[in-house]
């Protein structure tokens, strides 16, 4: 699986910048405790940090256990903006959505190693689970772009952790040893000028397949972008 990985992460126009990790160093270790009560509906900042993560509870949020998307941003962006482009998908769904922002300008291991990120996922994911109840069996990791690559990557190095993935046009995969083997859903758009789907997307996909990943793959007629009919199914998928 690693070998499978590394040639991913070799893929031409996708991959500027991207190296080996140290795996270790990507592991999740947040847990939901017993006993949580879901806060009030709605949208907060958990205080974190200046560059912070916002968590959104759906309104129709009751005394169960809800299922819960981490949701990581495209470059150049936070997880306030990426929140809300799906914000309606996501409470139709009835997701709780935790959205962190990077430490920097994008996710580490996009141009260098796993390290601040991870770190910095674990905090917000241990404050989240202080607000609400979340079902350990649905924790979903999502993102788009840069976000989507970073989901795949670290979320298959988290398998046995993230119970699926969602990746919205992503561009690689960086290589880490793999835990689990969660399914997997992929949307890319047809005329992509930023990430080209024939260099991305279409050679990440047949390479997980073969490495035995259930992966679900949406091509759509669009740029780079998250399609609101493409976002409704992705999520309803999430959420099973």
């Amino acid at each position: 699986m690693g070998g499978a990985l590394a040639a991913l992460a070799a893929l031409p126009a996708c991959t500027a910048g991207a190296v080996p990790p140290q795996p270790n160093r990507a592991r999740v270790t947040a847990r939901p405790p017993a006993g949580t009560t879901t806060a009030a509906a709605g949208q907060r900042a958990l205080g974190l940090d200046a560059r912070d993560a916002m968590l959104r509870i759906p309104p129709n949020a009751g005394a169960a256990p809800l299922p819960l998307l981490v949701l990581l941003h495209g470059a150049s962006s936070s997880g306030e903006i990426q929140l809300g482009r799906i914000s309606a998908a996501c409470d139709a769904t009835g997701l709780a959505v935790l959205a962190p922002s990077s430490r920097g300008g994008t996710w580490d291991a996009i141009r260098g190693d796993f390290g601040v990120d991870p770190a910095f996922i674990d905090r917000a994911l241990a404050k989240a689970f202080t607000l609400v109840n979340v079902d350990p069996r649905r924790i979903v990791l999502g993102g788009f772009s840069d976000g989507a690559t970073y989901a795949l990557s670290l979320g298959l190095i988290n398998g046995d952790y993230f119970a699926r993935i969602v990746a919205f046009s992503p561009g690689f995969v960086v290589d880490g040893e793999p835990h689990g083997r969660p399914p997997i859903y992929i949307s890319h758009g047809l005329s992509d000028p930023i990430l080209p789907i024939d260099k991305c997307s279409r050679r990440i996909v047949p390479a997980l397949t073969a490495r035995g990943y259930d992966v679900t793959f949406r091509e759509f007629d669009g740029v780079h972008e998250i399609a609101p009919a493409v976002a409704t199914e992705a999520l309803g998928w999430a959420t099973r």
